[in-house]
């Protein structure tokens, strides 16, 4: 099946991917562009995994004031190259993590650096919230599941909808990233200040 130059340069002005890759999912999903950009999309947390290991000593800190000066946040995300550091793409991604932390005050980046003592809390919490709905001790434990992953996709950075676009995960903007510039890229921290809280 022949693909038309310009489909090609459709999906590569959609996704940003390299013409060949564009050229293969195209094939792969029989011309359909939508059907690329899902193939695409998947491909990119593959390669994202086997990227995962590479070292990450390049990239950004960026700050992001709101709120009239209310709420502040610094971010760092790192790469690979100094040039992915510098590109556009990458400074975007950036100040949208920062915008990101700041809107939706994450408690961690990811579920494995959520705080255990905060983890054991919220469990006690469903917990007791269960048992005292009378439901059974067997369906507590789905019961305490089920909230969980209902927390985990509020406090955790990269498992919250997006801001600029709640159809995708933060994980999944970083993944497009990854895909489109072929690095290992890590959100490694951030700080969010709110005037008047205190850290206690």
């Amino acid at each position: 099946m022949g693909i038309s130059t310009s489909t090609i340069k459709e999906l590569r002005e959609k996704t940003g991917v390299g013409i060949m890759d564009c050229k293969a999912a195209l094939l792969e999903s029989d011309g359909d562009i939508g059907k690329a950009i899902d193939y695409l999309r998947k491909k990119g947390i593959a390669t994202a995994k086997k990227r995962g290991s590479r070292a990450t000593s390049q990239g950004q800190v960026q700050s992001y004031i709101h709120a009239g000066g209310k709420i502040g946040v610094l971010v760092e995300v790192n790469c690979e190259t100094d040039f992915t550091g510098k590109t556009e793409d990458f400074s975007a991604f950036v100040k949208d993590i920062a915008m990101q932390v700041a809107a939706s005050n994450p408690v961690a980046i990811d579920r494995e650096s959520v705080p255990e003592d905060v983890l054991e809390k919220e469990k006690e919490i469903y917990a007791s919230q269960a048992k005292a709905s009378g439901k059974p001790e067997k369906i507590i434990e789905k019961i305490v599941e089920g909230k969980l992953k209902k927390f985990f996709s509020e406090a955790c950075l990269l498992e919250q909808p997006f801001v600029k676009n709640p159809d995708i995960t933060v994980q999944d903007l970083l993944n497009e990233l990854i895909a489109k510039t072929g690095e290992n890229i890590v959100v490694s921290r951030f700080v969010r200040y709110q005037l008047g809280e205190s850290d206690a």
